[in-house]
C-alpha cells in the first residue's frame, strides 16, 4: 500500500485521486532524482490495477497478486547477448519492464511492449508496463514507444520513470501525465536507516545528509569510504586556506587522479563540493545544524574563517567544468593537477 512508501504524500494523493475516479491515464511519467522511490511507486500503482481484494483503491497486499508483484525481483541481465532484446516480465502476468542494458535501451524490447500492450488481461483489470531509465531510448526505440503512446491500448498503461525528463522526446512527455518526485527529507532517511536498514545511529545521519534526498544514494554509499575521501579533500582545503602548502597540493592531486574510474573520480569531487558548500554556508552565518558535513564543524569553521564567498564560488565553477571536461575522457593526472593549480589560483 502507499503508505508504507516513504515520502511524497502529494504524489500518494495524487495517485489515488486517480485511482479513485477511474481516470488513471494510460501513460505516466514519473520524475525526479534518482533513488527516491520512482519505481516503487510504479510497482505499486500497477498492483492497485491488478489486486484482486483492493482495499478502497490500494493493493491489498495479502492476496496472490499482490504477493507474486512484491516477489518479483527483476534481475539483472544476463551474460546472452539476446538479454538485451527482452523485455522482463514480473512474476505476474500482466506486470513487466523496459530498462537499459549498458545504458541503452534498444528497440526490439520496446516493439515487445507495442506488441503485448495490445493483449488484454489475464488476471487484473489492466496490463502495466514500466519503463525505468526513459531517457536511455535509442532514436528507434523511442519512435516505438511513441506509437503505443498514440494509440494507447485501453486496457493497458505504460510508466516511464527517468531523473531528466528534457531526454525524452517531447512528443513522448506531451502524451504523458507527468507526475514530480520530490527529494525525501533527511529526517526521513535518517529514521528509516536506523529501524529499517539497522545502520548504526553514529552514521546514519551524515548518511541521510550525504544522499541529497535520495533513500537509494544513501544505501549505497559506503560511510567509511566517504570518510576516508572527506578527509583528504579536508587536507586539500586546508592547504588552500590554512597553510599554503602546495606540496601537499601536488600529493592530493595524485590521490585524486589515483581513482579506479570516473564513477569513483566523480565522487571525490562530490565531496569536495559538499564540502566547500558547507563552508561557505558557514562563513555567510549559516546554522550548523543545516550544513551537510556536521561532524566535520570545528575543521569546517576554520577553512570558513579563511575563504571568501568569491573564492568558494570560484571554486565551485572550477569543478563543475572540469566535470564537463570529463565527457571527453580528459586524462585524470592531467585534469588533477589543473584543478589543484586553479584552486589555489582562484
Amino acid at each position: 500500500m502507499f503508505s508504507k512508501l516513504l515520502g511524497n504524500e502529494e504524489v500518494k494523493e495524487s495517485l489515488k485521486r486517480l485511482l479513485t475516479s477511474g481516470r488513471l491515464p494510460g501513460s505516466l511519467l514519473f520524475t525526479g532524482e534518482e533513488g527516491i522511490g520512482k519505481k516503487l511507486f510504479a510497482l505499486e500503482v500497477a498492483k492497485a490495477l491488478v489486486c484482486r481484494n483492493r482495499v478502497g483503491v490500494e493493493a491489498c497486499d495479502q492476496c496472490p497478486a499482490c504477493k507474486r508483484i512484491d516477489a518479483s525481483t527483476f534481475p539483472p541481465f544476463g551474460k546472452l547477448d539476446d538479454d538485451k532484446e527482452r523485455m522482463i516480465w514480473s512474476e505476474h502476468a500482466d506486470v513487466a519492464m523496459v530498462r537499459p542494458y549498458k545504458q541503452i535501451i534498444r528497440v526490439t524490447p520496446m516493439r515487445e511492449l507495442e506488441r503485448e500492450a495490445n493483449f488484454r488481461p489475464f488476471e487484473g483489470a489492466a496490463r502495466v508496463f514500466i519503463v525505468e531509465d526513459a531517457e536511455y531510448m535509442n532514436d528507434q526505440a523511442a519512435n516505438a514507444l511513441l506509437k503505443t503512446l498514440e494509440e494507447p491500448p485501453a486496457t493497458s498503461h505504460l510508466i516511464l520513470t527517468t531523473p531528466n525528463p528534457t531526454a525524452l522526446l517531447a512528443t513522448i512527455r506531451s502524451r504523458c501525465q507527468i507526475i514530480r518526485f520530490a527529494p525525501l527529507a533527511a529526517e526521513t532517511i535518517e529514521e528509516f536507516l536506523v529501524k529499517e536498514k539497522k545502520v548504526p545511529e553514529s552514521d546514519a545521519p551524515l548518511l541521510a545528509r550525504t544522499s541529497r534526498g535520495s533513500i537509494g544514494r544513501a544505501l549505497n554509499v559506503n560511510i567509511d569510504d566517504y570518510r576516508k575521501r572527506r578527509q583528504s579533500m579536508i587536507t586539500v582545503l586546508k592547504a588552500l586556506t590554512l597553510t599554503g602548502d602546495r606540496v601537499q597540493l601536488l600529493h592530493s592531486s595524485e590521490e585524486l587522479a589515483a581513482a579506479k574510474d570516473r564513477a569513483d573520480y566523480e565522487q571525490t569531487l562530490d565531496v569536495l563540493e559538499s564540502l566547500i558548500r558547507d563552508a561557505w554556508a558557514l562563513g555567510l552565518g549559516g546554522p550548523a545544524q543545516a550544513i551537510v558535513n556536521k561532524d566535520a564543524l570545528s575543521d569546517l569553521q576554520n577553512i570558513a574563517n579563511e575563504l571568501p564567498s568569491a573564492r568558494a564560488a570560484a571554486w565551485l565553477k572550477e569543478i563543475e567544468e572540469l566535470r564537463g571536461a570529463l565527457e571527453v575522457n580528459l586524462n585524470r593526472k592531467i585534469a588533477s593537477d589543473g584543478l589543484m593549480m586553479k584552486l589555489a589560483a582562484a
